[in-house]
């Protein structure tokens, strides 16, 4: 009887929520600790596991693999396990292009299935956003879209792993709380938070936006004028407070959108206010309570 070949089946879906996580970690064995299980349980299931270094050795990441009884040389070997640098990939070129690598995840993606493996999951040092690299500025956005443009559409698992000796204090809350899960170290809440809505196209804002806030505000409206398809939401049921100008510029990257509208859940009187009173804003955004 003639044998043939087929490619292996997919592996079984992990909750959406628990795919895109950020991690936390304070020391070397928290950072052990997230590694080590993350790449085993990636290659038991025959997923291949990448790993993206920033600050820390390739070397030594493929040392702590083995010296916890993972065989990373026969796994890197058999292109099973990759161990790079950010440098030689999404940071190679002139500046961080958020863009561009949704476009890089599906071509990951693609090209794991095509070798037989069963997924893809993949950890990201991402203490370069700390650093001064061109484009960090964008970095917040890029975890922001990630939930719908990617994990949305692909079998991705992608834990962001961040070092809080590298990253201040507000910067580490604002990037880990714009995951709508978190492993490691408790992080204090930032002033403003921005997470995706889990199902829906749109962010939950919780806090105060302001001045002191704008950056996060920016990083809000790229994704409002940016999300593909149709309507976006923003959930403010957590919100406190929100001046004129985010306003103006939530409103202004509404009307930027080619379709859609960006429509407002659970906005508070304040707000309500602003909106009567600069009815140019009122005329891109819509009310939609639930």
């Amino acid at each position: 009887m003639a044998m043939t070949s087929t490619a292996p089946a997919p592996a079984p879906p992990t909750p959406q929520t628990d795919r895109h996580s950020s991690v936390v970690f304070s020391d070397d064995r928290e950072w052990a600790g997230h590694l080590v299980p993350f790449v085993r349980a990636g290659l038991e299931r025959g997923e291949q596991v990448q790993y993206f270094a920033a600050t820390t050795d390739p070397d030594r990441v493929r040392g702590v693999l083995a010296s916890a009884g993972v065989d990373a040389a026969r796994a890197e070997g058999e292109g099973r396990l990759v161990v790079t640098t950010a440098e030689r990939t999404y940071l190679s070129g002139p500046a961080f292009d958020p863009d561009a690598m949704m476009g890089l995840w599906h071509q990951a993606m693609d090209t794991a299935r095509a070798e037989g493996h069963r997924g893809l999951r993949a950890i990201g040092e991402m203490a370069w956003g700390a650093q001064g690299v061109a484009g960090a500025d964008r970095l917040l956005e890029y975890e922001l879209r990630l939930h719908h443009e990617v994990f949305e559409a692909l079998p991705l698992t992608a834990w962001c792993f961040y070092d809080s000796r590298l990253v201040p204090a507000p910067l580490l809350a604002q990037l880990a709380g714009a995951h709508v899960h978190h492993r490691g170290a408790p992080v204090a809440g930032p002033v403003l938070r921005l997470e995706p809505l889990p199902g829906r196209t749109g962010l939950r804002l919780s806090g105060s936006a302001g001045y002191d806030t704008r950056s996060a505000v920016r990083s809000a409206a790229a994704v409002v004028s940016g999300s593909p398809g149709g309507d976006v939401e923003l959930d403010l049921s957590g919100l406190r407070h929100l001046d004129i100008s985010s306003l103006a510029t939530l409103a202004e990257a509404a009307r930027r959108r080619s379709r859609g509208r960006l429509r407002l859940l659970h906005a508070p009187a304040p707000l309500r206010r602003l909106l009567g009173l600069f009815p140019e804003l009122g005329a891109a955004v819509e009310i939609a309570d639930r």
